[in-house]
């Protein structure tokens, strides 16, 4: 990714489309007070440049029956090169898994994981996670209440 240099406008459009990436380019232009024509080319830069990766739906997952989530934390046996890599590519092409982050600490990983019951989240870890290359030890815990989730990173306007 490039570096882009942000000028006061930018950063409005940045933290319009944070709040709503919905918005209309007229609707946004006058959000942050620039021309429909200027709005469109800052958004375009701002898209090529990188800074903007995508515009997503956010899903509600217990209304979808998603009624459990976890993180779970993971550890290899073998802490390099090939078990990392293949560990990780197995781990993409997992659906229930919704984030994955290499970390520091007692252990190699920690997922952020969805099911729609205890059963098919127990199911999960027995069947499919333990069994993934390289896994020796795996801890989870389940959520029992999301007090804050936010996408919004806070930016400085």
């Amino acid at each position: 990714m490039q570096a882009i240099e942000l000028d006061h406008y930018d950063w409005r459009l940045l933290k319009a489309l944070q709040k709503n990436a919905r918005l209309s380019n007229v609707a946004l232009s006058e959000t942050v007070s620039l021309s429909p024509s200027q709005c469109s080319r800052r958004l375009q830069r701002l898209e090529q440049s990188g800074l903007i990766e995508n515009y997503i739906t956010h899903l509600n997952p217990s209304t979808l029956g998603f009624n459990v989530m976890a993180f779970v934390n993971v550890t290899l046996d073998k802490k390099g090169g090939k078990t990392a890599a293949a560990f990780q590519e197995e781990v993409k092409k997992i659906e229930n898994i919704l984030e994955c982050y290499s970390v520091t600490g007692d252990t190699d990983y920690l997922l952020r994981v969805v099911s729609a019951d205890l059963k098919s989240f127990s199911d999960f870890m027995m069947d499919k996670l333990v069994s993934l290359s390289g896994v020796s030890q795996v801890k989870s815990t389940v959520i029992l209440d999301q007090i804050k989730h936010q996408t919004v990173l806070p930016l400085p306007i």
